[in-house]
């Protein structure tokens, strides 16, 4: 996983490009890392380095997980060692898991000392066929491109709001159309409906439902290739938390004086990454009503693979297959629960026009 650093040269113009910077976000799914992190070493070449930012993933997993993959750096949260009580608090007592308080002290600081372009994704995510980060930066950085969606879950709904075409064989340039962009003070009234501001707009007949949807063109959560000032901008003053209409209106604010770059936003031609719709890190964001406890469901996968009977490639390049998950599930975990958990879980973001398996 690890390229000792060096400089790499295109042979094509001769430009001097940095080793990019890898970045797992993790939480106590070392199940879904070790997958993340296969996926790496057998599909991603040229010079990088990898490094797992984790928030609280218990030592005796992250022990295994170096143990797997040595080269790689893990460094952990100011928070750890709460998150980490949290999930022996969660185990004994069934008290929730706070999933909404997220490092993000951590991943800025990572991010504002990476290269000038670097790689943010999740620990559920896996590569599924070969891309090469030295002609992805060479590219990015020749094109002017700020974000290269590497992954965007199939989602062709929303290339309504946008203009596709092509930069190479390999990357098509993504322009968002119709963007209201306002100066940052209306931004501010625009995404947080300050004062009525996106109320009276509604009313005007200038936006609709579907129009704050258009913005997420310019982000990416789980599948990067960013310029390293684009994501720091878009995550400036976070304390902790998600904060959706944040992230767009600093993207917005960003790209106003961006926007007549073509190429600002792209994506690969054919998507390299997958993730997972039938597990996720706490209950925090994923309650329908089931009687289904993913903290404990992930604890006994956990440890299912720890003790090397849970095989992290199973039924690659797609996710794990619900009847393997179930064979380590005990009678605490009603399994027609976790079915119908795992249905709600694809229907949500099914409706949101993803390509779910």
């Amino acid at each position: 996983i690890y390229i000792p650093k060096r400089e790499y040269t295109s042979k094509k113009n001769k430009k001097k490009t940095q080793m990019v910077n890898i970045f797992i976000k993790s939480f106590n799914r070392p199940f879904y890392l070790d997958r993340c992190l296969q996926s790496i070493e057998n599909f991603v070449e040229g010079d990088f380095c990898v490094k797992v930012l984790d928030d609280g993933t218990p030592e005796t997993y992250l022990s295994k997980i170096k143990e797997k993959h040595p080269k790689i750096e893990i460094i952990k949260s100011e928070n750890y060692q709460n998150k980490v009580a949290a999930i022996a608090e969660n185990l004994q007592s069934g008290k929730e898991i706070d999933g909404f308080t997220i490092p993000t002290n951590l991943w800025y600081r990572a991010a504002k000392n990476a290269s000038e372009y670097f790689m943010m994704i999740e620990d559920d995510v896996w590569f599924t066929h070969k891309i090469n980060v030295n002609d992805l930066q060479e590219t990015c950085q020749k094109n002017q491109i700020s974000l290269l969606k590497l992954g965007w879950l199939g989602n062709k709904k929303d290339d309504e709001f946008v203009e596709i075409s092509e930069i190479t064989e390999e990357i098509l340039r993504v322009k968002p159309k119709n963007l209201l962009l306002f100066p940052e003070f209306f931004n501010d009234l625009f995404f947080y409906n300050k004062f009525k501001f996106f109320t009276i707009l509604y009313k005007l007949g200038i936006v609709d439902n579907a129009t704050k949807r258009k913005y997420w063109a310019l982000n990416s959560i789980l599948m990067g290739f960013w310029q390293k000032e684009y994501w720091l901008h878009i995550w400036k003053n976070a304390k902790g938390k998600v904060d959706e209409k944040q992230q767009l209106r600093n993207a917005s604010n960003y790209y106003r004086k961006h926007q007549d770059n073509p190429n600002f936003i792209a994506r690969l031609e054919k998507e390299a990454l997958k993730t997972t719709f039938q597990s996720s890190a706490t209950n925090s964001y994923h309650k329908y009503g089931d009687d289904f406890d993913v903290n404990y469901f992930n604890h006994l996968i956990n440890q299912a693979w720890l003790n090397g009977s849970f095989d992290e490639m199973q039924n690659f390049p797609r996710d794990f297959s619900l009847e393997y998950f179930e064979k380590f599930l005990n009678e605490k975990i009603d399994k027609t629960a976790f079915r119908n958990w795992v249905l709600k879980f694809k229907n949500q973001y099914k409706n949101l026009g993803c390509e779910v398996e």
